[in-house]
């Protein structure tokens, strides 16, 4: 029997790099949260949004949300890019090799509400 891989083993905690394009026109709207009212966001908007729930879940030390390409260029966003890394042993140097990503270009408006990019990307695949 072969092992699982490293990525997929349901003890591996995922650290995610989420990049949102600042310079992409467009709204999309959704909650923020499940259950939430939905709300016209644009790419800043998404940007806070997120690290709004980042704090609000105490995730600093595994997400961080920046702002860059996330590819798409040329149409409406708002686009994200999330790089998924693994999380670094205690006194091990982060390493900055993904081991998965996901793109939410053009394809935003069709998650239930921003969170599902976290909630998607923390937990490994089964």
């Amino acid at each position: 029997m072969s092992p699982k891989p490293v990525s997929s083993s349901p003890r591996v905690l995922r650290r995610l790099v989420i990049t949102v394009c600042p310079r992409e026109l467009g709204m999309v709207v959704l909650p923020v949260d499940r259950g939430g009212r939905p709300r016209r966001l644009d790419a800043a908007a998404v940007a806070r949004s997120l690290r709004d729930l980042v704090a609000a879940r105490r995730l600093a030390g595994r997400v961080c949300v920046r702002e860059g390409c996330a590819g798409g260029c040329g149409r409406a966003g708002p686009n994200v890019d999330v790089r998924v890394h693994l999380v670094a042993r205690p006194g091990a140097k982060l390493d900055h090799v993904a081991i998965d990503w996901k793109t939410y270009v053009y394809s935003l408006a069709s998650l239930d509400c921003v969170a599902t990019i976290l909630d998607e990307n923390l937990s490994p695949a089964e």
